[in-house]
């Protein structure tokens, strides 16, 4: 227990904590998304119980991050002399998380703006089937999410000591605040259509970073340029002044 008693263990869990919230953002937002399509009765069962799996599921990948580390070896390569890329497992699992983001988000925008309303879900094997296709996408974007910040992490307790049990911990404690804060905040996007679809306009902007980041890792070179990842501190930004402005417009329509 002393390790978490240095100056140095101490610094290092409050970062990796407000690291994962802050990278924990796009998940919220995911979450919120795929819940809204549960009865009201089950959403919040199911936003607490994916984010517990996915807890145990990022402790999984701390504890093998040997096999993760692994994954940034070449696969396979690929030299069409106008297109060059080096696949690697990171970069596979980022690209298709990428596509599948994008693609959920545009279905669900053009669901909405179709107003195509889901059916209710009347018969029970169809609620449970839901149920547990919505805990499944949760875990699987977690695992998307999960490699760039662990990857984060590793590098940040590079030579403290207990560096382990540190990142457990930071992921431990930022789960339970995301629990606290994904309920309220899924309730708030699914009762304002707007946010709604601002959140799903998001949701496809993350896709498209997590394909270049994807593009980055894999040494994608296209027509002698090589791909650059999109810096995340400009797609926060963005988000932060979009949802600040949507904020005022409330303000405006509701006096």
């Amino acid at each position: 227990m002393d390790i978490f008693f240095t100056p140095e263990a101490i610094l290092a869990l409050l970062t990796l904590t407000f690291l994962e919230i802050i990278l924990g953002i796009d998940n919220v937002i995911f979450i919120s998304i795929v819940t809204g399509k549960l009865p009201v009765e089950n959403r919040k069962k199911a936003t607490r119980l994916g984010l517990f799996l996915a807890m145990f599921m990022r402790i999984g990948l701390l504890l093998g991050i040997s096999y993760l580390i692994a994954m940034k070896g070449v696969w396979l390569e690929i030299d069409w002399t106008w297109f060059r890329v080096d696949v690697t497992g990171q970069g596979t699992i980022l690209l298709l998380g990428g596509l599948f983001l994008i693609y959920k988000s545009t279905k669900e925008i053009r669901e909405k703006v179709t107003h195509e309303e889901e059916k209710l879900i009347s018969d029970k094997k169809k609620t449970i089937h839901s149920f547990s296709g919505v805990i499944l996408q949760i875990i699987l974007i977690d695992l998307i999410f999960s490699i760039d910040s662990i990857l984060t992490a590793v590098g940040m307790t590079n030579g403290i000591v207990g560096a382990l049990p540190i990142m457990i911990t930071a992921v431990v404690i930022s789960v339970a605040i995301m629990m606290w804060f994904a309920i309220p905040v899924g309730n708030f996007v699914n009762n304002n259509p707007t946010i709604q679809i601002l959140a799903l306009a998001f949701l496809i902007l993350i896709g498209f970073m997590l394909i270049t980041e994807s593009a980055h890792l894999s040494h994608a070179n296209i027509f002698g340029q090589e791909v650059g990842a999109v810096p995340k501190g400009y797609l926060y930004f963005a988000i932060a002044f979009s949802l600040g402005v949507e904020f005022l417009n409330m303000r405006v329509r509701k006096k």
